[in-house]
């Protein structure tokens, strides 16, 4: 499927993700659609998270395409370890405090390189809806439609949006911490439309703050209420995964389309130029592909726990020594400031167990690794990155969530979706070997795989050209960012450049 570029007037979208690695490639992934259907394309990263692209890809990695052009705006934050992550809650108050300024620069920039004819006018700004706090000033000062993308599931969004209810009814913040393991957690809300039989543990982990004033509770209180004020809103996810969260969602939010999973409608575009623009903020070790080569169908657990989740060093060494028991073998993920304060450090005996069966990594091409066929089974934090991109690969999961809306995606999969099990916070070796031999050999493992496949094939009609992300983000440009234009014609060819606005 083909769309016609538009040759003169373009429309001009800039994209600003939050900053942090799952955010920004999600948000890559939604820029390059952009760029196929004729957009041009400006996408904002912080300058520090530009330098680590070029550590990792590259001194030309960031070089602009003609119509796919990178800028950057500072964060205002110290300086850190430019292999690891920034703290997440210095990078939300640099985003609520510190960002507004420079992005309007920023915009008035490209407007003074538009009217010498560089590059077409902005049409509108396409924002990470965790940024929505200067975002929509940002838009409403420069007179845009703003479209706000949240690259988490739709139930997750849905327990952000209620955050200021459950505020309200004094159900969070906990009276003291003994409200942490007291049961409290357990009791079912019942008045959150689209969340039926949801707990308040289910919810995104800072309704479990003791405090009044929990930094990132008002964070994200506050992005999800300014999001009503967006043109509209977008999600990565699909109609036929999270009908009752849409829908709840619909009811609260400006017009609200699901256009999930990206990679999927990517994989139906042909473009060498859009294949160099790169994801990951640390350097990819491909030999892991080769490796996984070597071993059967369904035979090896992938183990990431993604860019900022954290565990302490007897954590490590549970998870460790219960996937070298478990004697099936594994590709670990171990970044570099997984363990906290310190290095990652495993003892002897588990390299004993594993050194025919096992390799450990720094990071990895994670969609390449998830669509090999030797993977069987993927134990994860639950971030809604690496949750939807299991589904499309139909692989099941072994959950053990972190932070944020990783408990959310943790109870979806695992109870309405039927393709996870949940491993417990406190992490113990016999428990882990338990879980994974039965995800890899037990009948409930097969169960599992089984629902993993069925919901890989409905995200694949969802993203078929009539299916229902593809229509949605046809009525997103038609609706919300192409009013009044004529459209981009599908039945054209790539060549055709007689379509104009």
């Amino acid at each position: 499927m083909a769309f016609s570029k538009i040759a003169a007037n373009k429309p001009h979208a800039v994209f600003f993700p939050f900053p942090l690695q799952s955010h920004i490639k999600t948000m890559l992934k939604l820029a390059k659609i952009f760029y196929f259907r004729g957009f041009h394309i400006t996408f904002v990263n912080t300058e520090f998270n530009h330098n680590r692209f070029l550590h990792a890809r590259g001194p030309n990695s960031m070089d602009s395409l003609p119509d796919f052009q990178f800028q950057t705006i500072p964060d205002s934050l110290p300086p850190s370890d430019p292999d690891s992550s920034q703290d997440v809650s210095s990078l939300c108050e640099s985003v609520m405090n510190n960002l507004l300024q420079p992005f309007l620069e920023l915009a008035v920039k490209i407007k003074d390189t538009a009217s010498s004819g560089n590059v077409p006018p902005l049409t509108c700004i396409v924002a990470d809806g965790f940024t929505s706090t200067f975002t929509v000033r940002a838009a409403q000062q420069l007179e845009l439609p703003l479209v706000l993308f949240f690259t988490m599931s739709a139930s997750a969004i849905l327990g952000f949006k209620h955050l200021a209810a459950l505020k309200e009814k004094g159900l969070t913040p906990l009276k003291d911490e003994s409200y942490l393991t007291n049961g409290y957690l357990d009791r079912t809300l019942d008045w959150i439309p689209g969340m039926k039989g949801i707990r308040l543990r289910d919810l995104p982990s800072f309704v479990r703050t003791t405090s009044s004033e929990d930094f990132l509770f008002t964070f994200t209180m506050e992005s999800a209420e300014n999001a009503v004020k967006a043109s509209a809103v977008i999600l990565h996810t699909f109609d036929a995964l999270e009908r009752d969260p849409l829908t709840g969602l619909s009811s609260v939010f400006p017009p609200v389309y699901a256009i999930g999973p990206l990679q999927l409608h990517l994989n139906a575009i042909q473009d060498e130029n859009l294949d160099s623009v790169g994801y990951n903020l640390w350097k990819e070790e491909v030999a892991c592909l080769s490796w996984l080569d070597s071993f059967e169908p369904n035979s090896v657990v992938y183990v990431n726990f993604g860019s900022i989740t954290v565990m302490t060093q007897e954590q490590l060494v549970e998870f460790g020594m219960g996937l070298a028991n478990s004697k099936h073998p594994f590709l670990w993920i171990i970044r570099r400031d997984l363990v906290i304060g310190d290095s990652a450090i495993l003892p002897p005996e588990f390299f004993e167990k594993t050194k025919e069966r096992s390799l450990i990594a720094q990071w990895c091409p994670q969609e390449e690794v998830l669509n090999h066929p030797s993977i069987g089974g993927f134990l994860t934090h639950s971030g809604w990155g690496s949750t939807i991109e299991s589904l499309s690969a139909g692989v099941p999961m072994l959950c053990w969530p972190f932070f944020a809306d990783q408990p959310t995606n943790c109870r979806y999969s695992c109870n309405e979706w039927g393709v996870g099990m949940e491993i417990d916070n406190n992490v113990k070796r016999d428990e882990v070997e338990k879980l994974v031999k039965e995800l890899m050999e037990g009948e409930k493992g097969k169960e599992m795989k089984n629902n993993a496949t069925k919901w890989r094939k409905l995200a694949e009609e969802a993203t078929a050209p009539n299916g229902s992300s593809s229509l949605n983000l046809e009525n997103l440009m038609n609706e919300v960012l192409l009013p009044n234009k004529i459209r981009l014609d599908v039945s054209e060819s790539e060549d055709d450049l007689s379509t104009v606005l």
